[in-house]
């Protein structure tokens, strides 16, 4: 059940982090650079973020930078209404002292080995941001999403102290469910 709630909330998560909230228990601090825009062609751009974390992970002290920009590089994302996207790209750069662990830029397209190509091509890389850590290491979720819906599909990157990275999807139905099917 607590899995579940927190997939729940996990957009509101996302939202809550991009857009300055603080939230969880490590020291984290957010600045913004720009608010969500639309230009004069009526395309529209989410907001740059940054959020930085400091990390205490098996007595060592790490750091986590997640960077969103909206990156015009990237093909434009319409929508059923005709509203036109820029795509965002996010840099996730995880540091122990001055050393440089992880670092790696992402878009959507970093999710197509598991997120449907259909799905994909109207949808954006909404949001990264760090959830935990766990024995494997410290794990990052992520949301790809249509623009301004509800409709998104969660993943989940996990990185390893020696910056390996595994993706996966969470999948809500079978994982969380399972828990409030009570046995007779």
């Amino acid at each position: 059940m607590k899995k579940f709630i927190y997939l729940l909330m996990l957009p509101m998560f996302v939202a809550l982090v991009a857009c300055g909230g603080k939230s969880g228990n490590a020291d984290k601090s957010s600045n913004m650079a720009l608010q969500d825009s639309v230009d004069v062609h009526g395309i529209q751009r989410m907001q740059t973020s940054k959020i930085e974390v400091d990390i205490k992970y098996k007595d060592k002290d790490y750091r986590s930078y997640v960077y969103r920009t909206p990156d015009e590089s990237l093909p434009h994302v319409k929508n059923e209404m005709g509203d036109t996207y820029v795509d965002n790209k996010i840099l996730v750069r995880l540091t122990r002292g001055g050393t440089t662990v992880f670092d790696k830029a992402f878009t959507k397209n970093d999710f197509s080995s598991i997120v449907d190509a259909d799905f994909l091509s109207k949808s954006m890389l909404e949001g990264i941001v760090y959830d935990k850590t766990t024995p494997q290491g410290f794990v990052y979720a992520a949301s790809v999403c249509y623009p301004q819906t509800d409709y998104y599909i969660p993943l989940s990157i996990t990185i390893t102290a020696d910056g390996k990275m595994t993706v996966e999807k969470v999948d809500l139905l079978e994982e969380d469910y399972s828990e409030e099917i009570p046995k007779n």
